[in-house]
């Protein structure tokens, strides 16, 4: 039993006020703040504008800060002194497209609460996340008329775009956003019920490999035979990137690769996690891999190579006999501690250029790339919100890591200095960038309890 709890006078408040906070939400995810799309560039600044209003009404200092693209929310409550920590929230308020719309049970803007389920675009992802930081910030202020650390908002409208301005702005503004520790809530828990710190992300290097042969594409009864077809010759590339075992076979691969901690990986292994039920969900008629690491290893802890869209030759209807001129692959590697994404590009380079057969042009292009990030599971942060999490859903809170990239979790380790508490109130099954897109309504209530715990506790913990 954990003798964790939340603070009386601020759990009365949020009790007491959670239908205005739902309101609240629900204003905010009316809002169709697509960042993708240019004709919603108005709708997110209209959220950003909401959102900055909301913190000054809830105590703080709040401004739009203009960036090349979407506007940042920054907002600031300075009263704990300079002798006092400070914590970062970070969010974001843009959304993915609702497309297709057709699928959507209810219209993805307008906001409805089925079997505990808050259903609408950007639900999970991330304005309620986010917004239950703000309601438990506020909860602070309205009670108390303070806070017991310094507290930096700062909401981007870019991270569904890939947070292109984001890291300028974090290096313009090093001194202003000098922080103590980072706070991110825009991940899942583990299961409903079992509050989760998420410990790990992989990072990424996609590149695209392209490999040509004639000037044109040739009949196959006239050339085939003497030329080398380009279709034939990806494919060939693509099979030496695995060994029989499962483990990519690019030399240097794994040479960056830190191990994990034994203890960590034998919690992962108690997680109640069931890999039949995990290949049913899929739909899959066998689950494959590195060979000896679980479904959850090989998920969170180790790095992958996999190949993402093909294209070559004829695949219209019926027959058209040529040998193709080109074939390209998309091909993404999921990254682990310490890998660098450059280097792997370089290393994939390499290895096409060392494998590609004789008669066809193999060349890689470098298109994106973001580095992994693994948290220190210790330190006053960490501490506090494990502490916060058991307060609110009164159990102790497991380890997970995430197969995904978040680039933005390292930026801020690596330019603020600061270590990151990735706290998440998603659930498995959401549909975050899906139709029908939801946050369990208790979670969403849990989460402010959660939130407001977490800034007690860390004052207490510094």
């Amino acid at each position: 039993m954990t003798t964790a709890s939340v603070p009386a006078d601020l759990d009365a408040h949020l009790k007491a006020n959670y239908s205005n906070a739902l309101d609240e939400l629900f204003a905010f995810l009316r809002i169709p703040s697509v960042s993708a799309r240019s004709e919603h560039a108005a709708d997110c600044r209209s959220a950003a504008t909401w959102l900055s209003d909301r913190l000054t009404h809830a105590g703080f200092t709040s401004a739009l800060m203009e960036t090349p693209g979407h506007p940042i929310v920054l907002a600031e409550w300075r009263g704990a002194g300079a002798e006092a920590p400070t914590l970062l929230i970070y969010g974001h308020y843009d959304v993915q497209p609702a497309e297709p719309l057709e699928l959507w049970t209810s219209p993805a803007f307008e906001p409805q609460v089925r079997d505990g389920r808050i259903y609408a675009r950007g639900s999970v992802d991330d304005k309620g996340q986010l917004y239950l930081h703000v309601k438990a910030l506020e909860a602070h202020l309205a009670v108390r008329g303070t806070l017991p650390v310094n507290v930096i908002v700062l909401a981007e409208g870019e991270e569904e775009v890939g947070s292109e301005n984001l890291e300028q702005f974090l290096e313009a503004n090093r001194e202003r956003l000098r922080c103590d520790g980072v706070v991110i809530s825009d991940s899942t828990m583990f299961a409903p019920g079992t509050p989760s710190i998420l410990s790990s992300l992989r990072g990424l290097a996609y590149v695209e490999i392209n490999v040509r042969g004639s000037n044109s594409d040739l009949h196959s009864g006239m050339y085939g035979g003497a030329v080398v077809n380009p279709a034939m010759a990806l494919a060939q590339i693509l099979s030496t990137m695995h060994d029989a075992q499962g483990r990519v076979a690019i030399d240097g691969f794994y040479d960056d690769v830190k191990a994990w901690p034994e203890h960590v990986r034998e919690q992962m292994r108690t997680l109640p996690f069931n890999e039949e039920e995990f290949r049913h969900e899929v739909g899959s008629p066998a689950l494959g891999g590195e060979a000896g690491y679980s479904v959850l290893e090989r998920l969170w802890t180790r790095p992958t190579c996999e190949v993402n869209g093909l294209l070559s030759g004829y695949t219209g209807e019926g027959a058209k006999t040529v040998l193709p001129a080109v074939a390209m692959a998309k091909v993404s590697c999921r990254l682990v501690p310490d890998q660098d994404p450059r280097v792997v590009e370089k290393l994939i380079a390499a290895h096409v250029a060392r494998v590609a057969p004789p008669g066809v042009i193999a060349t890689v292009t470098a298109l994106h790339g973001g580095r992994p990030w693994r948290a220190e599971l210790s330190g006053p942060l960490h501490e506090a919100g494990v502490f916060a999490l058991e307060a609110a859903f009164g159990k102790t809170p497991v380890v997970t890591g995430e197969g995904g990239s978040i680039p933005v979790v390292g930026d801020f380790e690596r330019i603020l200095g600061a270590p990151v508490l990735l706290m998440g109130f998603g659930l498995p099954g959401e549909n975050a960038h899906a139709p029908d897109e939801w946050i369990s309504e208790e979670n969403f209530r849990q989460g402010m309890r959660a939130a407001a715990t977490l800034i007690d506790q860390y004052a207490v913990n510094r």
